[in-house]
């Protein structure tokens, strides 16, 4: 009959033993930097094109990457296309150097207030003098009394009163937290 792989504990770890972790020291590498008694996690390469490694710690990375020089015995004309290349290459990582779902903004406001801020057409760091004359200048473009009829108008204005509420309680919210 075959063993049951079911554990009757319900999870509960005091109802467990320790054995099961694995409680042993964990191996760590120290930095190959004399005397450095760090955790040696930053490889740096011992030579150019060499798949040999140091293994430092942050500090001695950082320290062996300063001094690092990458064109050393290269020609001018080869330190130069490899120049050219890294230069062509770090234009394809270049959009991705921010994160693009978070949005353009200095992270103080939320992604509701963006969305409101580009409903309003301004910019997402406008004050709230800024907000309140753009929600004027679009409410009264946009107002139902002066397009009678117009029902793209009416849900545009809509969509600014909308925004202009979201911007203004907002608001509001960090005058009471001040």
């Amino acid at each position: 009959m075959a063993r049951s792989t079911r554990n009757n504990d319900w999870g509960f770890p005091r109802w467990r033993s320790y054995a099961d972790k694995g409680r042993d020291a964990a191996r760590i590498r120290l930095c190959d930097r004399e005397g450095c008694t760090e955790a040696g996690d930053r490889p740096a390469p011992k030579a150019p094109n060499s798949p040999e490694r140091w293994m430092f710690c942050e500090a001695h990375a950082a320290e062996y990457n300063k001094n690092w020089d990458y064109f050393a015995n290269l020609s001018a004309a080869e330190a130069a296309a490899r120049e050219e290349a890294e230069q062509r290459d770090a234009g394809a990582f270049r959009q991705s150097s921010h994160y693009a779902w978070g949005g353009p903004g200095d992270g103080t406001r939320t992604r509701e207030e963006m969305r409101a801020l580009s409903v309003l057409d301004v910019e997402s760091d406008a004050s709230f003098a800024d907000i309140k004359a753009a929600h004027r200048r679009l409410a009264k473009e946009f107002h139902p009394d002066l397009r009678p009829g117009d029902e793209e108008a009416a849900k545009r204005f809509q969509a600014v009163q909308a925004a202009y509420d979201v911007l203004r309680k907002a608001e509001e919210r960090r005058e009471a937290a001040k």
